[in-house]
Protein backbone atom coordinates (compact mmCIF):
# COMPACT_ATOMS: atom_id res chain seq x y z
CA UNK A 1 0.00 0.00 0.00
CA UNK A 2 1.23 3.44 -0.84
CA UNK A 3 1.01 6.45 1.43
CA UNK A 4 2.91 9.55 2.54
CA UNK A 5 5.59 9.92 5.17
CA UNK A 6 5.44 13.61 6.00
CA UNK A 7 7.05 16.13 8.34
CA UNK A 8 4.41 18.76 8.91
CA UNK A 9 5.22 22.47 9.08
CA UNK A 10 5.31 23.95 12.59
CA UNK A 11 2.32 26.13 11.74
CA UNK A 12 0.27 23.20 10.41
CA UNK A 13 -3.38 23.20 11.38
CA UNK A 14 -5.23 20.05 10.31
CA UNK A 15 -8.64 21.70 10.28
CA UNK A 16 -7.57 24.69 8.19
CA UNK A 17 -7.86 23.93 4.44
CA UNK A 18 -5.65 26.94 3.63
CA UNK A 19 -2.87 25.97 6.00
CA UNK A 20 0.62 25.55 4.56
CA UNK A 21 3.31 23.00 5.30
CA UNK A 22 6.97 23.41 4.61
CA UNK A 23 7.72 20.16 2.87
CA UNK A 24 6.53 16.57 2.42
CA UNK A 25 8.52 13.45 1.65
CA UNK A 26 6.85 10.45 0.03
CA UNK A 27 8.00 6.87 0.65
CA UNK A 28 6.52 3.40 0.11
CA UNK A 29 5.09 1.98 3.30
CA UNK A 30 4.06 -1.55 4.30
CA UNK A 31 0.75 -2.27 5.96
CA UNK A 32 2.49 -3.15 9.17
CA UNK A 33 2.76 -0.47 11.87
CA UNK A 34 6.11 1.23 11.69
CA UNK A 35 7.93 2.68 14.70
CA UNK A 36 9.21 6.17 13.97
CA UNK A 37 12.06 7.75 15.88
CA UNK A 38 12.60 11.21 14.33
CA UNK A 39 14.79 14.05 15.58
CA UNK A 40 12.54 16.83 16.67
CA UNK A 41 9.51 14.56 17.04
CA UNK A 42 7.36 14.79 20.16
CA UNK A 43 8.62 11.57 21.65
CA UNK A 44 8.89 8.30 19.72
CA UNK A 45 5.47 7.06 18.83
CA UNK A 46 4.21 3.96 17.05
CA UNK A 47 1.60 5.24 14.63
CA UNK A 48 -1.20 3.20 13.21
CA UNK A 49 -2.28 3.16 9.58
CA UNK A 50 -4.87 5.75 8.79
CA UNK A 51 -7.66 5.04 6.44
CA UNK A 52 -8.30 6.95 3.23
CA UNK A 53 -9.36 10.49 4.03
CA UNK A 54 -8.66 10.07 7.73
CA UNK A 55 -6.32 12.55 9.41
CA UNK A 56 -3.06 11.05 10.48
CA UNK A 57 -2.89 10.59 14.25
CA UNK A 58 -0.25 9.27 16.60
CA UNK A 59 -0.97 5.98 18.32
CA UNK A 60 -2.95 6.69 21.43
CA UNK A 61 -3.42 10.31 20.40
CA UNK A 62 -6.69 12.08 20.04
CA UNK A 63 -5.80 14.72 17.54
CA UNK A 64 -3.70 15.38 14.43
CA UNK A 65 0.07 15.17 14.58
CA UNK A 66 1.68 18.07 16.41
CA UNK A 67 4.53 20.21 15.14
CA UNK A 68 7.66 18.27 14.39
CA UNK A 69 5.98 14.80 14.49
CA UNK A 70 6.43 12.21 11.76
CA UNK A 71 3.40 10.09 10.90
CA UNK A 72 2.09 7.49 8.49
CA UNK A 73 -0.99 7.77 6.31
CA UNK A 74 -2.52 4.88 4.36
CA UNK A 75 -4.30 6.92 1.74
CA UNK A 76 -3.05 6.54 -1.86
CA UNK A 77 -0.39 8.94 -3.03
CA UNK A 78 -2.56 10.34 -5.79
CA UNK A 79 -5.12 11.48 -3.22
CA UNK A 80 -2.66 13.63 -1.30
CA UNK A 81 -3.54 17.33 -1.46
CA UNK A 82 -0.79 19.99 -1.39
CA UNK A 83 -1.79 22.93 0.75
CA UNK A 84 -1.42 26.39 -0.84
CA UNK A 85 -0.01 29.45 0.94
CA UNK A 86 -2.54 31.94 2.23
CA UNK A 87 -3.16 34.82 -0.23
CA UNK A 88 -2.39 37.40 2.50
CA UNK A 89 1.07 35.92 3.13
CA UNK A 90 1.83 35.86 -0.60
CA UNK A 91 0.77 39.49 -0.99
CA UNK A 92 2.98 40.62 1.91
CA UNK A 93 5.97 38.77 0.49
CA UNK A 94 5.49 40.30 -2.96
CA UNK A 95 5.13 43.81 -1.51
CA UNK A 96 8.31 43.37 0.51
CA UNK A 97 10.23 42.19 -2.55
CA UNK A 98 8.83 45.10 -4.56
CA UNK A 99 10.09 47.62 -2.00
CA UNK A 100 13.49 45.97 -1.95
CA UNK A 101 13.80 46.11 -5.71
CA UNK A 102 12.61 49.75 -5.77
CA UNK A 103 15.24 50.74 -3.17
CA UNK A 104 17.92 48.91 -5.12
CA UNK A 105 16.85 50.76 -8.25
CA UNK A 106 17.19 54.15 -6.55
CA UNK A 107 20.65 53.28 -5.25
CA UNK A 108 21.66 52.02 -8.67
CA UNK A 109 20.66 55.37 -10.22
CA UNK A 110 22.46 57.56 -7.58
CA UNK A 111 25.82 59.04 -8.53
CA UNK A 112 28.63 60.66 -6.52
CA UNK A 113 28.08 63.85 -8.53
CA UNK A 114 24.59 64.19 -7.03
CA UNK A 115 26.09 65.44 -3.73
CA UNK A 116 28.95 67.55 -5.13
CA UNK A 117 28.84 71.36 -4.94
CA UNK A 118 30.99 73.40 -7.35
CA UNK A 119 29.59 76.92 -6.86
CA UNK A 120 30.10 79.39 -5.34
CA UNK A 121 33.85 78.99 -5.23
CA UNK A 122 35.40 80.12 -1.90
CA UNK A 123 37.64 83.17 -2.13
CA UNK A 124 41.37 82.50 -2.03
CA UNK A 125 43.07 83.85 1.13
CA UNK A 126 46.84 83.64 1.47
CA UNK A 127 47.85 82.77 5.05
CA UNK A 128 50.49 84.72 6.91
CA UNK A 129 54.06 83.70 6.25
CA UNK A 130 54.60 82.89 9.92
CA UNK A 131 52.35 81.58 12.69
CA UNK A 132 50.12 84.44 13.80
CA UNK A 133 50.90 86.47 10.69
CA UNK A 134 48.13 88.48 9.05
CA UNK A 135 46.43 86.72 6.11
CA UNK A 136 45.99 88.51 2.80
CA UNK A 137 42.44 89.71 3.52
CA UNK A 138 43.17 91.06 7.02
CA UNK A 139 43.13 94.67 8.14
CA UNK A 140 46.36 95.22 10.09
CA UNK A 141 45.58 97.30 13.16
CA UNK A 142 49.09 97.34 14.60
CA UNK A 143 52.23 96.05 12.89
CA UNK A 144 54.78 97.59 15.23
CA UNK A 145 55.22 100.80 13.25
CA UNK A 146 52.57 103.35 14.36
CA UNK A 147 49.07 103.96 15.70
CA UNK A 148 47.45 105.33 12.56
CA UNK A 149 44.54 102.88 12.97
CA UNK A 150 43.82 104.04 16.54
CA UNK A 151 42.29 107.03 18.34
CA UNK A 152 41.65 108.02 21.93
CA UNK A 153 38.30 106.67 23.10
CA UNK A 154 37.45 109.81 25.04
CA UNK A 155 37.70 112.45 22.31
CA UNK A 156 38.79 110.58 19.16
CA UNK A 157 42.13 112.42 19.11
CA UNK A 158 45.26 110.54 17.96
CA UNK A 159 46.10 107.64 20.28
CA UNK A 160 48.86 108.57 22.72
CA UNK A 161 50.27 105.24 23.84
CA UNK A 162 53.98 104.53 23.39
CA UNK A 163 55.34 102.57 20.44
CA UNK A 164 58.91 101.24 20.61
CA UNK A 165 60.74 98.24 19.17
CA UNK A 166 57.58 97.01 17.46
CA UNK A 167 55.65 96.97 20.74
CA UNK A 168 52.66 99.06 21.86
CA UNK A 169 52.65 99.82 25.61
CA UNK A 170 49.68 101.12 27.60
CA UNK A 171 49.89 104.69 28.88
CA UNK A 172 47.54 104.73 31.85
CA UNK A 173 47.54 108.51 31.95
CA UNK A 174 46.14 108.77 28.42
CA UNK A 175 43.14 106.49 28.84
CA UNK A 176 41.66 103.87 26.55
CA UNK A 177 42.26 103.73 22.81
CA UNK A 178 40.07 102.24 20.07
CA UNK A 179 40.15 101.58 16.34
CA UNK A 180 39.28 104.33 13.89
CA UNK A 181 37.10 101.86 12.01
CA UNK A 182 34.00 100.11 13.26
CA UNK A 183 33.38 96.42 12.78
CA UNK A 184 30.47 94.05 13.09
CA UNK A 185 31.42 90.36 12.84
CA UNK A 186 35.10 89.52 12.66
CA UNK A 187 38.10 87.33 13.44
CA UNK A 188 40.67 89.05 15.65
CA UNK A 189 44.31 88.18 16.39
CA UNK A 190 46.11 89.99 19.20
CA UNK A 191 49.24 89.35 21.26
CA UNK A 192 49.89 90.75 24.74
CA UNK A 193 52.51 90.53 27.48
CA UNK A 194 52.55 91.02 31.23
CA UNK A 195 55.83 92.65 32.41
CA UNK A 196 58.30 90.13 33.76
CA UNK A 197 58.71 92.16 36.96
CA UNK A 198 54.96 92.56 37.55
CA UNK A 199 53.84 93.19 41.14
CA UNK A 200 50.50 93.09 42.92
CA UNK A 201 47.89 90.37 43.08
CA UNK A 202 44.43 89.51 41.80
CA UNK A 203 42.83 92.27 39.75
CA UNK A 204 45.73 94.60 40.58
CA UNK A 205 48.28 92.56 38.64
CA UNK A 206 48.62 93.41 34.96
CA UNK A 207 44.98 94.36 34.44
CA UNK A 208 43.71 95.45 31.01
CA UNK A 209 41.06 94.36 28.57
CA UNK A 210 40.06 93.96 24.92
CA UNK A 211 36.60 95.36 24.30
CA UNK A 212 35.30 93.39 21.34
CA UNK A 213 32.75 96.14 20.75
CA UNK A 214 33.22 99.61 22.22
CA UNK A 215 29.71 100.97 22.67
CA UNK A 216 30.61 104.26 24.32
CA UNK A 217 33.18 106.22 26.30
CA UNK A 218 35.21 104.79 29.15
CA UNK A 219 34.75 101.07 29.69
CA UNK A 220 31.43 100.68 27.92
CA UNK A 221 31.28 97.62 25.70
CA UNK A 222 31.85 93.87 25.62
CA UNK A 223 35.09 92.94 27.38
CA UNK A 224 37.50 90.04 27.04
CA UNK A 225 39.67 90.24 30.16
CA UNK A 226 43.45 90.67 30.13
CA UNK A 227 45.22 89.91 33.42
CA UNK A 228 48.27 88.03 34.67
CA UNK A 229 47.05 84.40 34.48
CA UNK A 230 50.06 82.81 36.16
CA UNK A 231 49.59 81.79 39.79
CA UNK A 232 47.36 84.80 40.38
CA UNK A 233 44.15 83.77 42.18
CA UNK A 234 41.05 85.92 41.60
CA UNK A 235 37.34 85.42 40.92
CA UNK A 236 37.11 83.06 37.95
CA UNK A 237 34.82 85.23 35.83
CA UNK A 238 37.39 87.99 36.14
CA UNK A 239 40.59 86.06 35.38
CA UNK A 240 42.46 86.21 32.08
CA UNK A 241 40.41 85.00 29.07
CA UNK A 242 37.10 85.46 30.89
CA UNK A 243 34.25 87.39 29.35
CA UNK A 244 34.45 89.74 32.27
CA UNK A 245 31.87 89.13 35.02
CA UNK A 246 29.95 86.76 32.71
CA UNK A 247 31.87 83.64 31.57
CA UNK A 248 34.99 82.12 33.16
CA UNK A 249 37.44 80.55 30.70
CA UNK A 250 37.09 76.81 30.13
CA UNK A 251 40.74 76.37 31.20
CA UNK A 252 43.66 78.55 32.26
CA UNK A 253 46.04 78.44 29.28
CA UNK A 254 48.19 81.37 30.43
CA UNK A 255 51.96 81.74 30.33
CA UNK A 256 54.33 83.30 32.85
CA UNK A 257 54.91 87.06 33.04
CA UNK A 258 57.43 88.24 30.48
CA UNK A 259 56.17 85.73 27.84
CA UNK A 260 53.92 86.72 24.96
CA UNK A 261 50.30 85.55 25.11
CA UNK A 262 47.97 85.18 22.13
CA UNK A 263 44.23 85.72 21.76
CA UNK A 264 42.41 84.52 18.64
CA UNK A 265 38.77 85.57 18.70
CA UNK A 266 35.67 85.05 16.56
CA UNK A 267 33.18 87.75 17.50
CA UNK A 268 29.54 87.83 16.46
CA UNK A 269 27.78 91.08 17.24
CA UNK A 270 24.32 91.08 18.83
CA UNK A 271 21.30 91.46 16.57
CA UNK A 272 18.54 93.92 17.44
CA UNK A 273 15.09 94.29 15.94
CA UNK A 274 13.63 97.50 14.44
CA UNK A 275 12.21 98.37 17.86
CA UNK A 276 15.62 98.00 19.54
CA UNK A 277 14.74 94.69 21.21
CA UNK A 278 17.49 92.07 21.38
CA UNK A 279 16.94 89.33 18.80
CA UNK A 280 20.14 87.33 19.33
CA UNK A 281 23.00 87.97 21.78
CA UNK A 282 26.63 88.70 21.04
CA UNK A 283 28.87 85.63 21.09
CA UNK A 284 32.60 85.05 21.31
CA UNK A 285 34.79 82.05 20.60
CA UNK A 286 38.26 82.56 22.06
CA UNK A 287 41.53 80.64 21.86
CA UNK A 288 44.19 81.57 24.40
CA UNK A 289 47.65 80.47 23.27
CA UNK A 290 45.97 78.09 20.86
CA UNK A 291 43.69 76.55 23.50
CA UNK A 292 39.90 76.92 23.35
CA UNK A 293 38.75 78.92 26.37
CA UNK A 294 35.39 80.35 25.22
CA UNK A 295 33.20 78.19 23.00
CA UNK A 296 30.64 80.40 21.26
CA UNK A 297 29.82 81.92 24.65
CA UNK A 298 26.85 84.29 24.67
CA UNK A 299 27.08 87.67 26.35
CA UNK A 300 24.16 88.62 28.59
CA UNK A 301 24.80 92.21 27.49
CA UNK A 302 27.54 94.79 27.86
CA UNK A 303 30.22 94.36 30.51
CA UNK A 304 29.52 96.02 33.85
CA UNK A 305 31.41 95.82 37.12
CA UNK A 306 28.27 95.90 39.23
CA UNK A 307 24.70 94.98 38.34
CA UNK A 308 22.85 93.53 35.38
CA UNK A 309 24.40 93.85 31.88
CA UNK A 310 22.44 96.23 29.62
CA UNK A 311 21.85 95.63 25.90
CA UNK A 312 22.02 98.89 23.99
CA UNK A 313 21.28 98.62 20.25
CA UNK A 314 24.16 99.17 17.82
CA UNK A 315 25.12 97.91 14.38
CA UNK A 316 28.92 98.11 14.34
CA UNK A 317 31.53 99.34 16.83
CA UNK A 318 35.27 99.96 17.27
CA UNK A 319 37.60 97.53 19.06
CA UNK A 320 38.95 99.05 22.29
CA UNK A 321 42.06 98.44 24.42
CA UNK A 322 41.85 99.33 28.08
CA UNK A 323 44.17 101.47 30.17
CA UNK A 324 43.20 100.05 33.56
CA UNK A 325 43.83 102.12 36.67
CA UNK A 326 45.43 99.43 38.82
CA UNK A 327 48.85 100.35 40.27
CA UNK A 328 50.85 97.60 38.56
CA UNK A 329 53.19 98.21 35.62
CA UNK A 330 51.50 98.70 32.21
CA UNK A 331 51.20 95.77 29.81
CA UNK A 332 52.13 95.66 26.10
CA UNK A 333 50.54 94.59 22.78
CA UNK A 334 51.80 93.63 19.35
CA UNK A 335 50.70 92.03 16.05
CA UNK A 336 47.03 93.01 15.98
CA UNK A 337 44.90 92.28 12.92
CA UNK A 338 41.25 91.67 12.08
CA UNK A 339 39.33 89.88 9.32
CA UNK A 340 35.77 91.05 8.71
CA UNK A 341 33.27 88.19 8.47
CA UNK A 342 29.92 88.12 6.69
CA UNK A 343 26.86 87.78 8.93
CA UNK A 344 25.69 84.30 9.73
CA UNK A 345 22.93 83.06 7.40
Amino acid sequence: MKGTFSRLAPDYAEDDPCASRRYAETVTLSERPVRIDAPGAVGSVAPRLAGPGEPMRAAGGSGGLGPGVYGVGAFPLERRTEMKPKPLILTAVMLGLGGLFAGSSVLAQAKPEDTELWKPTPAVVTPGREAGGAPSDAIVLFDGADLKEWVATQDKSPAGWAVADGVLTVDKTRGNIETRRSFRDYQLHLEWRIPADITGSGQARGNSGVFLASTGPGDRGYELQVLDPYQNPTYVNGQAASLYKQHPPLVNAGRKPGEWQVYDVVWRAPVFGPDGALVSPATATVLHNGVLVQDNAAFAGETVYIGKPPSRPFTSAPIKLQAHGDPSAPISFRNIWVRELPPRP
